[in-house]
């Protein structure tokens, strides 16, 4: 699957398609329905099947403070999708200036001249241009003109189980990792690159793979028992996301401590799944009694991995190795 970065990246190569565009966030079963179904048209056409994203989403430049928690960062959709079988993703920049283009001019430049978009699928939903004046209604008269055809999503999905974004994060917000990933369809995870930071960890005996978040909310908040990997290892761990306020912090991200290892990540692309919610964050009033529950937390989180083990006689845990 090719990564289209910015409209500008668009090449004459790419023209006809079948397009379908939307946040996709979580890639979850519902969203695969679509795709298939998209793809399934691409090859009656004979054209290729993209999917076009925005980053950031919408919401999260024009109301940040009541954006929904981010289930997937662009990178996170990029590695579900690759495995669908489509062949572009353009990952477009929204910026105020994007949203301020007239609607049919995003028809007629992106969709009609860069793309040559023979089918278009989104949602009825679906709003773009100064002061939100295209939908739905715009696209199928658009396309009645302009000669390409205009689908909604629901029409594309094959299944009527109930299956949204909202559903997933109460589910991740509540822990339950399992009904999560029902409707995934696949783990939730968390990744990105290992950075420096500031290896206060270290001093109390429990250094930390800092990753950060890159995300407006996330839906996971707390201590967990996770699982990490990167392309050739795989660790337990536990891991906190929130701001470290015995720490100072004022900032959330992603501290991950792996049992056992000693070495250097910096640099290194992890996948971090969460399997157990251990506790919430909170402010302690010394770091000795954090260098404290932090221990609790390590032998929680082995009792846990050491369970689902024996339970299951093997080394996976919802599917990943333990």
């Amino acid at each position: 699957m090719e990564l289209i970065r910015g409209l500008h990246n668009i090449r004459p190569r790419h023209r006809d398609c079948v397009l379908t565009i939307g946040n996709f966030d979580g890639v979850h079963l519902g969203h695969q329905a679509v795709l298939q179904r998209v793809k399934e048209s691409a090859a009656a056409l004979n054209v290729p099947a993209a999917v076009m994203i925005f980053e950031p989403q919408p919401l999260e430049l024009f109301r940040p403070d009541q954006a929904p928690a981010r289930i997937s960062q662009w990178r996170e959709k990029y590695e579900v999708m690759s495995q669908l079988g489509l062949e572009y993703l353009i990952c477009a920049r929204f910026n105020a200036q994007f949203s301020q283009q007239p609607a049919r001019q995003f028809i007629e430049d992106v969709l009609v001249d860069k793309l040559g978009v023979r089918h278009l699928v989104v949602g009825d939903d679906f709003r773009f241009g100064r002061n939100r004046e295209g939908d739905f209604a715009l696209l199928q008269a658009a396309g009645d003109e302009l000669g390409f055809a205009v689908s909604d999503t629901a029409s594309f999905r094959q299944s009527a189980t109930r299956v949204s974004s909202t559903l997933i994060r109460e589910a991740l917000a509540r822990g339950q990792f399992e009904q999560a990933e029902a409707m995934l369809g696949h783990p939730f995870y968390l990744s990105g690159r290992v950075v420096h930071g500031e290896k206060k960890g270290r001093t109390i005996g429990f250094p930390t793979a800092n990753i950060p978040l890159r995300r407006t909310h996330c839906p996971l908040h707390g201590v967990y028992a996770v699982t990490v990997s990167d392309d050739e290892h795989e660790w337990l761990g536990v891991a906190n996301i929130g701001r470290r306020p015995t720490l100072g912090g004022n900032k959330v991200q992603l501290e991950v401590h792996l049992f056992d290892y000693q070495g250097d990540l910096y640099g290194r692309h992890l996948h971090v799944i969460p399997h157990m919610h251990l506790r919430d964050e909170h402010q302690f009033a010394s770091f000795a009694d954090l260098q404290q529950q932090i221990e609790k937390d390590v032998h929680t989180a082995r009792a846990y991995f050491a369970a689902v083990k024996s339970e299951f006689g093997t080394n996976t845990t919802n599917g990943q190795h333990v």
